[in-house]
């Protein structure tokens, strides 16, 4: 008897493995994610209204089908039902005032300060009179507007003077006055970082991507590779109208007269960091990106009641953060579409590893234990509380350090770990 059960497990095992191992899949976007999707084994392409397993769409199809739609239960998209709570400019600022202040009153000022990595905005119109209160406090600085809901750099703008946005701020009161009107386009005003970090006197940001596949609990996931985004301009405060010295989205660089097509204007995570080390020290730069896992997972806490967790969901956030001359990070943006087109053959290349990896964590061919700390190029930084590395050491007086398992910038030997990770059982054949 222990023979025959033995050998029905196997084959309701094997069973199980075929199912799982064609999965159909939709997908509404033409870039890497196509190529990416194409290439993995046993997944079908299903077009039109066929019944798919897996969806990587755009926001506009989540927008008008997610609340009509029934999923079964292995059933995966590539967005959570509001994820606009936090990649919308103005959603994002006050979720994380409101994160703020309840944790100044709840645990303290000091914990509270912890959250002090972005910029002094305000939500225009609504809080026009505030921002010209904290403008006039601060007399001949810099200010940026952004539109809220756009991207790529779109309508954005610096200024100096109030004067400057005085049509923007007449067009507002217009659409108040006539109610049939088009509704004014909400911008956010945010003091402008006038002290970037510069390398060869260039303004640059960083992309880094964090995977979330659940947010009740929270579990998040940090991948290794990102990029540095340069202006092709040196920066200078003498002007603020030069959109390719100021503005660092590769949408609007590409588009410079002196743009190189073939080198873009990108260095690789590790190529960074390599560099910052060099200059300024191990020591200094651990520290630095410590800083920027605070932002990532504080970010995430300060949607976290909001956002509606649901398990058929993951969402993978491309988030930009600006050094200043001190090398303190700061929160720009969150996007919860990142761009996967890609500038350069290089940039192709990580794009692919990293599509490929969320596939492997999303884990539609159920072959991890969900006890995994590292999946290719993602490690996992939080689930439902910090994730610690293995390398656990002892300092003096006995405590135990405890280093936050985040690799950003450093080696990605993914394909090994992934050989080590999916080594098939002794019946089943490698796919």
């Amino acid at each position: 008897y222990i023979y025959i059960y033995i050998y029905i497990y196997i084959n309701i095992y094997i069973y199980k493995q075929k199912r799982r191992s064609c999965v159909r899949y939709k997908c509404g976007l033409l870039n890497t994610i196509q190529d990416v999707l194409k290439q993995r084994p046993n997944w079908v392409e299903v077009k039109d209204d066929g019944e798919w397993d897996f969806n990587w769409c755009d926001v506009g199809w989540l927008r008008e089908n997610f609340d009509h739609s029934y999923l079964d239960e292995h059933v995966r998209i590539n967005h959570f039902r509001n994820h606009y709570e936090l990649s919308r400019k103005n959603l994002m600022v006050k979720n994380l005032k409101r994160y703020q202040k309840n944790l100044e009153k709840e645990v303290g000022r000091e914990e509270a300060s912890k959250c002090d990595f972005f910029p002094c905005t305000f939500v225009l119109p609504s809080e026009y009179h505030l921002f010209v209160e904290e403008f006039n406090r601060n007399p001949g600085s810099i200010w940026i507007m952004k539109p809220v809901a756009k991207s790529q750099g779109k309508g954005i703008f610096l200024f100096r003077k109030l004067k400057d946005i005085i049509d923007w701020k007449k067009e507002s009161s217009h659409s108040e006055e006539q109610k049939d009107a088009a509704p004014v386009e909400n911008y956010v005003a945010q003091r402008y970082i006038e002290n970037p970090y510069l390398i060869n006197g260039r303004k640059f940001d960083l992309r880094v991507y964090v995977l979330v596949t659940s947010y009740v609990p929270l579990k998040a996931w940090l991948y290794r590779d990102g990029f540095a985004r340069f202006s092709g301009t040196r920066f200078s405060l003498s002007t603020i109208d030069d959109k390719y010295m100021h503005l660092t989205n590769v949408s609007v660089q590409k588009t410079a007269p002196n743009y190189n097509h073939e080198k873009g204007c990108k260095w690789q995570m590790q190529q960074l960091r390599r560099y910052l080390t060099a200059k300024h020290g191990r020591e200094l730069i651990e520290i630095l990106f410590k800083q920027m896992d605070n932002i990532f997972i504080r970010s995430l806490q300060s949607v976290q009641k909001v956002i509606i967790n649901d398990k058929h969901c993951f969402e993978l956030y491309g988030y930009d953060i600006l050094l200043d001359e001190k090398l303190k990070p700061w929160l720009i943006e969150v996007n919860a579409s990142p761009s996967n087109s890609p500038s350069s053959r290089e940039d192709y290349e990580m794009k692919f590893r990293l599509l490929e990896d969320t596939l492997n964590v999303v884990d539609m061919e159920g072959r991890l234990t969900g006890k995994e700390k590292r999946v290719g190029g993602y490690d996992l930084m939080w689930n439902n509380g910090p994730v610690y590395r293995e390398d656990i050491y002892l300092q003096t007086f006995g405590s135990s350090c405890f280093t936050a398992n985040t690799y950003l910038g450093c080696l990605n030997d993914r394909e090994k770990q992934l050989r080590h990770l999916f080594k098939p059982f002794p019946f089943q054949k490698r796919t």
